[in-house]
């Protein structure tokens, strides 16, 4: 069995509220092909639909390698989240501690980096399997807050048998995720879990919050580097004639001379020091600063024109895009959003107008600004590789989409609606 049966449309629907008995009745009908007494959410319904897929054992789970204590800790100092996690602690612990829940902290890929709360509801994860250095991803425990979070990129509660998995029916999670604000990556989640009886409707509010605020505090450091940064580039950049930027490891902008600031440069995604060609600056040089970098533009404005863009959308964190020109080539990531503009657009060589775009992405042709906003950075990025009126790849650039093995797996996390009809 690979997808959930539709059926006729019932008079009422499953939420975070429904009894346990209802929702566990839902869920044994869909596991059998048999038409539900009622409808699970859409969310649930779709993650359920992809953990089949993955052929995760319905009872038990899928059996997988725990972390040992030397990977936890090489993860815990690589990840910006130990940056944060004080303030998620002070955010969510006490209250997880006296409502008898745990917080749980992970990363991108899932994994449990970190775990506080009730010591009682420890002990009870522990015989779940939900301790640190376990994967908690939806291919291996199927649908619950922390997997179907990290696919959706929106925060999420699942309640009881909403769990795809038998032995999590006990349980109720809430969960965030986590973003850098430098550049938009998925960074893991914030999740607070309990017992199925203790649910309470303002637990998903409080973990959005809490994770809201971590997101800022995040973005604070970042702009206080940028500070220190700026100090040390702006008399560097005094000494410099011609067109000169300063710009932190992630390509924000600390000072310039020459040219028009602006705020970021889109870097390679694997950035080294010497001649190096940016689609949106041309042929540059490259120098290593304290936490970031010189870049000094050279005598063409722009680049020579791009003929070649591989857009790579294997990956699980949103694809990434390589622009190949005389001048040589450049990589660098994607957001999730910006990878699925690039996808419609290559699926439309004639052009799509905002209005249309606006469409494909969100099935609401009223959010025209927002795509304009977003075109306009990847304009500022892509340097000659984009054309407008209607958005398209300019003329003599050809498009190769590189797409997963599964239609299934094209750009798991979007909801857009052009990218779910490919998937269909």
């Amino acid at each position: 069995m690979s997808h959930l049966p539709t059926g006729a449309v019932r008079p009422a629907g499953t939420g975070e509220r429904t009894p346990a008995r209802v929702l566990a009745a839902v869920r044994e009908a869909a596991l059998a092909g048999l038409s539900p007494c009622a409808e699970p959410r859409a969310v649930i319904s779709e993650s359920w639909t992809r953990t089949l897929r993955l052929g995760v054992d319905p009872d038990a789970g899928t059996a997988h390698r725990i972390l040992s204590a030397d990977e936890i800790e090489q993860r815990r100092h690589s990840t910006p989240l130990a940056e944060v996690l004080p303030s998620l602690r002070d955010g969510l612990v006490s209250v997880a501690d006296a409502t008898w829940h745990i917080m749980v902290v992970t990363d991108a890929e899932g994994r449990v980096l970190w775990r506080d709360g009730s010591p009682a509801v420890r002990r009870s994860a522990d015989r779940v399997g939900f301790s640190e250095g376990a994967s908690w991803a939806e291919g291996t425990v199927g649908t619950n807050a922390i997997g179907t979070a990290l696919v959706t990129r929106t925060p999420l509660q699942v309640h009881s048998a909403e769990h795809f998995v038998r032995t999590l029916h006990n349980w109720t999670c809430a969960a965030a995720p986590l973003h850098d604000p430098r550049d938009g990556r998925l960074l893991g989640v914030v999740d607070v879990s309990g017992p199925a009886t203790s649910l309470h409707p303002a637990t998903l509010a409080l973990v959005s919050a809490v994770a809201r605020v971590a997101e800022g505090e995040l973005r604070t450091r970042h702009w206080e580097a940028v500070e220190r940064l700026r100090s040390v580039g702006a008399p560097l950049l005094s000494r410099i004639s011609g067109q000169a930027l300063v710009v932190d490891r992630n390509g924000w902008t600390a000072a310039v001379t020459g040219m028009a600031g602006t705020d970021r440069v889109a870097l390679p995604s694997r950035v080294r020091a010497g001649q190096v060609w940016l689609p949106a600056l041309g042929l540059c040089e490259l120098d290593p600063l304290p936490g970031g970098w010189l870049i000094r533009v050279g005598e063409r404005e722009r680049p020579a024109a791009a003929n070649r863009v591989v857009l790579d959308l294997c990956g699980a964190q949103g694809g990434e895009v390589t622009v190949h020109g005389q001048a040589g080539h450049w990589s660098q990531r994607l957001s999730p959003r910006h990878a699925e503009l690039l996808f419609v657009l290559a699926l439309h060589p004639g052009g799509r107008t905002a209005t249309q775009l606006a469409a494909d992405l969100f099935g609401d042709p009223s959010r025209a600004v927002t795509v304009r906003a977003e075109m306009s950075r990847l304009r500022r990025t892509l340097g000659g590789v984009l054309a407008h009126r209607p958005y398209r790849f300019a003329d003599g650039v050809g498009v190769e989409v590189l797409r997963p093995g599964r239609a299934a797996d094209l750009l798991p996390h979007s909801l857009a609606p052009a990218v779910l009809a490919e998937r269909g």
